[in-house]
């Protein structure tokens, strides 16, 4: 098979056109040297390749090939295949892109000597301890590749990063979502006067509720008006677990004053019943 070359990126990388008229980018080393338009490229020489199935993700990865390093594109592309390997959820195509992205810049920021703190590292590992260990093992590997001196806080830059693939949203609201569960977590603590074990299964539980519920609502996908029957429902746990009721009411305070943002009664009686699991628990 051959491919029709569209435009050279650079040396190593092209944006070619297959025998179906289908654009994609390949990569390989010297295999943009010399090349042109119209010219003919024999698949086997091609080390890897790339086709998004958003065109716009598709002109995304063209302009930041343009502008980082070829290395810096092969172990991105190296560390996302680890990613994909170790979950057992989907991810974004544009993981490849932001990441290549943040990637690339550390490493020249470290180069220049330049640190950023990642306030959210504590959060970061207690609410998405997987991905904390992930972007932890592909901190590893980069430093070891490329000697370059990075933080921790890279690291969970890294995590954060693949939280966003997961959650299929920005960046903006994956921090605000972070923030929002961090501050939840803190109410919470302060109402019942005591620390709770962050490796205990119904802690964990109750974070990913607080996780995907902050996701619903910076998305705007918050639940429908309850019917009679919730409401009855609603009463009897508010009576049953009047305490963690209480607590649940006191995070609604959080969320509206902090964020702007109401909670239902569905979700209130999620929360008493998640508050109800780890106070047991503890």
């Amino acid at each position: 098979m051959q491919y029709t070359v569209k435009k050279p990126i650079n040396n190593n990388i092209l944006r070619v056109v297959d025998p179906t008229g289908c654009e994609l980018i390949v990569t390989g080393r010297g295999l943009g040297f010399g090349a042109k338009p119209g010219y003919k490229l024999d698949a086997g020489k091609v080390e890897r390749s790339y086709r998004m199935t958003s065109p716009a993700v598709q002109q995304k990865l063209v302009e930041l090939l343009e502008q980082i390093p070829y290395e810096h594109l092969l172990l991105t592309d190296e560390l996302v295949a680890m990613i994909r390997s170790r979950v057992n959820y989907p991810l974004n195509e544009s993981l490849l892109i932001t990441l290549a992205d943040h990637i690339s810049f550390a490493i020249q920021r470290s180069e220049q000597g330049i640190r950023f703190s990642n306030p959210l590292m504590a959060p970061i590992r207690e609410f998405y301890p997987q991905e904390y260990r992930l972007g932890m093992d592909c901190l590893a590997i980069i430093r070891q590749r490329c000697k370059a001196d990075l933080s921790d806080d890279e690291g969970g830059f890294i995590a954060l990063h693949i939280v966003n693939a997961e959650l299929n949203t920005t960046m903006s609201v994956v921090n605000d979502v972070t923030r929002f569960v961090d501050g939840c977590v803190q109410v919470v603590e302060c109402f019942y006067g005591c620390h709770f074990d962050r490796d205990a299964l119904d802690f964990s539980r109750f974070t990913v509720h607080l996780r995907f519920f902050a996701q619903r609502v910076f998305q705007g996908k918050q639940e429908s008006e309850n019917d009679a029957h919730d409401e009855m429902f609603r009463a009897l746990i508010a009576r049953n677990c009047s305490e963690h009721y209480k607590c649940a009411c006191c995070l609604a305070d959080y969320v509206r004053n902090t964020w702007n943002k109401e909670l239902s009664d569905e979700e209130l009686v999620f929360l008493t019943i998640h508050l109800k699991r780890i106070r047991m628990g503890k």
